[in-house]
């Protein structure tokens, strides 16, 4: 059986390159029996369709706050829902944002009153990642207990190669299923 079956899941794409890593992530998921919603931001959508990741996870995209004049989309209970909220790509500007309590989209006001274990994958070129800002603010996010599932090494969409890029969406599912054992 598997580790993720029955478990609820948010995952929050940024924008970044990496997103389309997401789609692969929520088939994963979906395939180990977990329960996926995805929080797009607005700059994630530049780069996959919320219509590619609702079809995915099986369920409506929450872009912001309202997705139509009858829908509220509630921050607090998707956050109350989740047994595990992953971040992937998470940009350095999210990162930013989170480290500081910052809350400007659904992503971020999700993440400040969730309840469960939050996972962020980074997702950035090689100098960005290599900042002592982005250091500290990761810094920062593992002092309030949220779990780094680490970059690795390669290609990066700058053409550079080194540190930064997005965890594999297998490796993404190994951190998850080794924290639900």
């Amino acid at each position: 059986m598997s580790k993720l079956k029955g478990k609820k899941i948010v995952l929050a794409v940024c924008g970044s390159i990496a997103a389309y890593k997401s789609a692969i992530l929520i088939r994963q998921l979906i395939k180990a029996g977990a329960e996926v919603k995805v929080i797009l931001t607005a700059s994630a959508s530049q780069f996959i369709t919320p219509l590619t990741l609702s079809t995915l996870s099986k369920n409506p995209v929450i872009t912001d706050f309202t997705n139509n004049a009858e829908t509220w989309n509630s921050h607090v209970e998707l956050g109350l829902w989740a047994d595990a909220m992953v971040i992937a790509p998470a940009s350095a500007n999210t990162i930013a944002k989170m480290a500081l309590g910052m809350c400007d989209n659904m992503l971020l006001a999700t993440y400040l009153s969730a309840k469960c274990p939050v996972f962020f994958a980074p997702a950035m070129d090689l100098d960005m990642w290599k900042h002592k800002s982005v250091k500290h603010n990761i810094d920062l996010l593992l002092s309030y207990g949220n779990i780094l599932i680490p970059v690795e090494n390669g290609e990066l969409a700058s053409g550079l190669t080194g540190d930064g890029r997005m965890a594999e969406p297998e490796h993404i599912m190994m951190h998850l299923k080794d924290y639900f054992a």
